[in-house]
């Protein structure tokens, strides 16, 4: 396995990165998660723009996106596999180890793993945490991310494969790396990224594709909602069949299907959406 570190390939037994980098440290760092099918990267032009939108909110430098593609090919070539999970890292780099940056200059890292396709449909359950929708990390996927770690593990413990939260004023949000949607009387709405959720790549592109609506939702729309799904760069679309207690019979329901099905066709048409 060959991993992109700080300007070229590297054999992942042998690549290091500093005990001091902020990324470890203090978890000062961004990432993408990109969908790699026979080699080739989906929607990476999109996963770039978000990177740098993130290495803005943060104050890092803005990564070099030519350097980053490269990189990513250079990945992908170097690991030839049908389907996997090309992950971009970008953090502060090597800094003091308080919460002040060094002048040592960003680290980049490019990894690559294996993966399946999921199932059409999983279980899922909502956590007593609540997501900040006015925090200084709000909208940014950054490395600091074990409040994700610890509602995942709640999730397994309860036989699902994702946990949602809802807002510091109880309106739905999002998943620990997914967002949701909901179907109602035929209509599909997923919360507005003004909740506090990730405005995530599979998640725009649901939007467009399917036309659904961004809106405000409380917690509850949870427990009477047609169907519920949810979206991300490795789910695609994937139903929920379970949420806490409450089971959904026949998942995918019908407008889920139908999304799922939309969804493959846009994105088998085009790589870079």
């Amino acid at each position: 396995m060959k991993i992109w570190l700080d300007g070229g390939l590297q054999d992942i037994e042998s690549a290091r990165v500093s005990v001091f980098d902020h990324g470890l440290t203090v978890g000062d760092g961004i990432f993408e998660t990109v969908k790699a099918v026979n080699g080739r990267p989906f929607a990476l032009t999109r996963h770039l723009d978000r990177l740098a939108r993130s290495a803005r909110g943060l104050g890092l430098p803005e990564p070099d996106v030519d350097e980053v593609r490269h990189a990513c090919a250079a990945v992908l070539e170097a690991n030839p596999m049908p389907l996997g999970r090309l992950r971009v890292t970008y953090t502060g780099g090597h800094g003091p180890l308080g919460s002040d940056r060094g002048d040592h200059g960003p680290t980049l890292v490019v990894a690559l793993g294996a993966t399946t396709r999921r199932p059409d449909s999983t279980a899922v359950i909502t956590v007593p945490w609540t997501r900040n929708e006015r925090g200084a990390l709000t909208g940014l996927k950054t490395t600091s991310y074990a409040e994700n770690v610890v509602a995942l593990a709640r999730a397994r413990e309860q036989g699902a494969s994702e946990a949602l939260f809802g807002n510091t004023v109880g309106r739905l949000c999002e998943g620990t790396g997914s967002n949701v949607f909901v179907v109602l009387d035929g209509e599909i709405h997923t919360p507005p990224v003004a909740s506090g959720c990730l405005a995530g790549i599979t998640r725009a592109l649901a939007v467009e594709w399917t036309g659904a609506a961004e809106t405000d939702l409380p917690m509850d729309v949870l427990q009477r909602a047609d169907e519920i799904f949810l979206t991300s760069t490795l789910r695609d679309v994937q139903a929920a069949h379970r949420v806490d207690g409450r089971e959904l019979p026949g998942a995918p329901g019908p407008v889920t299907a139908k999304a799922m099905q939309i969804f493959d066709e846009h994105a088998a048409a085009d790589l870079d959406p």
